[in-house]
């Protein structure tokens, strides 16, 4: 029972953090007019279908990034998703989310994974036993630093994975949305 309200309350922090960054899917958002197709293009396989205060999603409405000018410029949450993960997940996960002697690479893990299956693993930790090694990732659901930035971190990885973004900081980005400051500072709070 312990565990059971240890993740549900995870999951219900993922969807606060989630509403105060803006990032509840399209059909519970209210609904915005997104700018011509032609300025969502975005080099990689995965392109965002809508933009709504700086940040980019999916069909699904998931976060997706915005990689422009042969992977030079980033969308401000690709940018700070790669801050963040520098500043949290290197340490396990390796540089650039490719993995290392005892935590997986996140760019292939990825390949098949969602925001809200992501996010429940961030959330609530994960534990990988086998004969020859036992993986744990901690849980990070009371962890400001990661969720307040979780789609941040999503984004950058996804955009890793499919390739859009190479293993170096971005050289340059778009502009840091003031929606982004204001969600930043209500949910640091």
């Amino acid at each position: 029972m312990r565990c059971f309200a240890k993740r549900a309350a995870g999951i219900i922090l993922v969807g606060l953090a989630a509403e105060t960054l803006g990032m509840l899917p399209a059909s519970a958002a209210a609904p915005t007019a997104s700018p011509p197709a032609a300025d969502l293009k975005s080099e990689g396989p995965t392109q965002p279908a809508q933009l709504k205060d700086g940040q980019y999603t999916d069909k699904n409405g998931d976060p997706t990034y915005h990689v422009t000018e042969g992977g030079k410029k980033v969308d401000w949450y690709t940018m700070s998703g790669y801050v963040r993960y520098n500043a949290n997940c290197i340490v396990c996960h390796g540089p650039d989310g490719m993995g290392s002697t005892y935590a997986p690479s996140l760019v292939d893990a990825l390949k098949g994974m969602d925001y809200a299956h992501f996010a429940g693993i961030v959330v609530g930790g994960r534990k990988d036993v086998s004969a020859s090694q036992e993986l744990v990732m901690p849980a990070f659901g009371d962890n400001k630093n990661v969720m307040c930035y979780l789609p941040d971190i999503y984004t950058y990885l996804r955009a890793r994975s499919d390739g859009a973004l190479g293993r170096n900081r971005p050289p340059e980005h778009e502009p840091k949305p003031a929606a982004f400051e204001k969600a930043e500072d209500a949910c640091m709070k």
